[in-house]
């Protein structure tokens, strides 16, 4: 049997929608990145000699007639082509429907795997089969892996699947499958998509079930480094662990920095620009889109909590002086702090008062009030949306547990003062 490399990639989603992106973010950069990604896959994959690429699944989203989404994607499978390079990949759940997945028309080295059935495609040259199935709709619930071809002897056999393997929370459970199943076809590799996290092995009985995770993080649910799998095959045999290939452009990370020992906002800061700096470093060049989170009691909790708002401006304007706008941006600023261990303790009347129940005549006092804002300025609640605290406020009647634990922290930051010496 042949030697040769592969490159397994998943879950594009080129041109995916952008979510949770607030004004200051850098939105090109951001809406450009999945293309970026498969663009650096490509030329890998070219300059490295690259064998083949397989695409498990989800190569963009949704039933969108913009065809400049495909005609993207035909354009760098059109480069990989040129080179001799083929092309083989599945529909997942997210493009099922598209009609660029129906009518795009893909070079001759590149094959869309049909949707109707398993089909087997094969590379003669190197003694390579790869088994696959495209979705046909978006809901897809049954476990059409069942129904793959045996193994083809003599070959390297791939099996190509977007997943839902072993029931993995938090993940639709489309194309359900059991990973004893899978090991039970004796293929060699199975080249998984639909988790975006990385699972890389080891392999069960001499065969790999490998998701590669997503090409790209699209939000800040999908931190750290992201990009394919290379496999190298030696005389029809594995060699070493399939070897992480990081493609993304934009990197975003969860940045957890405990304020335990600062004593105030200034020395917040530095510690927060110390996890920044080694976060930075860890992105290597890419954007950082990071979403900084506060933890632990600290003396400064007063200082940062009685104008959070203030707070987290400063912290992204400071962060904005350690790197410029195109190498990091503050997603958002989570103050999840606590009052210091050793703080004079809240007169008894008032701490009770935290804890109770609020009457319901504050509800209907609060609905007033916020109410009253809302309708000074036309407009205002559609601006903001049903989802806003003050707008679900207004309508439901009652105070969301959200503002009340903010309300609660501002009047502790206001109450509390530090415990003295003596």
């Amino acid at each position: 049997m042949a030697s040769f490399r592969f490159l397994h990639c998943a879950d594009l989603h080129i041109d995916s929608p952008l979510r949770g992106l607030e004004a200051d973010a850098p939105a090109a950069k951001i809406r450009n990145a999945t293309r970026d990604a498969f663009t650096n896959l490509v030329t890998y994959a070219i300059e490295h000699h690259v064998d083949f690429v397989v695409a498990a699944g989800d190569l963009y989203d949704g039933a969108w007639e913009d065809w400049r989404t495909g005609q993207f994607l035909i354009g760098e499978i059109g480069r990989l082509h040129r080179e001799g390079i083929p092309f083989i990949a599945i529909s997942g759940n997210h493009d099922a429907h598209s009609i660029i997945t129906r009518r795009l028309r893909f070079p001759d080295t590149a094959r869309m795997m049909r949707h109707d059935g398993p089909d087997t495609h094969e590379i003669r040259h190197l003694d390579v089969v790869i088994h696959g199935q495209s979705f046909a709709t978006r809901d897809v619930r049954e476990d059409i892996s069942r129904s793959y071809p045996e193994r083809v002897p003599g070959k390297f056999n791939i099996g190509l699947l977007h997943t839902n393997m072993d029931g993995n929370p938090g993940h639709d459970p489309y194309a359900p499958s059991r990973s004893e199943h899978l090991i039970g076809h004796d293929y060699q590799y199975w080249a998984l998509g639909h988790i975006h996290a990385r699972k890389l092995g080891p392999p069960q009985q001499n065969v790999w079930l490998v998701y590669p995770g997503n090409l790209q993080g699209r939000h800040i649910g999908e931190t750290g480094a992201k990009g394919a799998v290379l496999v190298t095959v030696k005389d029809g045999a594995i060699i070493d662990d399939p070897e992480f290939i990081p493609f993304d452009t934009v990197r975003f990370e969860l940045v957890r920095v405990d304020i335990g020992s600062t004593n105030d906002l200034d020395d917040v800061l530095t510690v927060i620009r110390s996890k920044l700096e080694r976060a930075l470093a860890d992105a290597e060049g890419r954007l950082l889109a990071a979403r900084i989170v506060l933890t632990g009691a600290s003396a400064a909790y007063a200082e940062l909590i009685r104008d959070a708002n203030e707070t987290r401006e400063r912290i992204k304007a400071d962060a904005q002086n350690l790197a410029g706008s195109d190498a990091l941006w503050i997603e958002d600023v989570r103050l999840c702090v606590a009052p210091p261990t050793d703080a004079e303790p809240l007169p008894h009347a008032l701490a009770a008062a935290l804890e109770a129940e609020p009457p319901s005549a504050l509800h209907a006092n609060a609905q007033k009030y916020a109410k009253d804002l809302l309708d000074r300025v036309g407009g205002l609640s559609a601006a903001l949306g049903n989802e806003h605290l003050v707008v679900k406020m207004v309508a439901d009647g009652q105070i969301p547990a959200e503002l009340l634990d903010r309300a609660h922290a501002l009047l502790r930051a206001r109450a509390i003062r530090p415990a003295t010496d003596g």
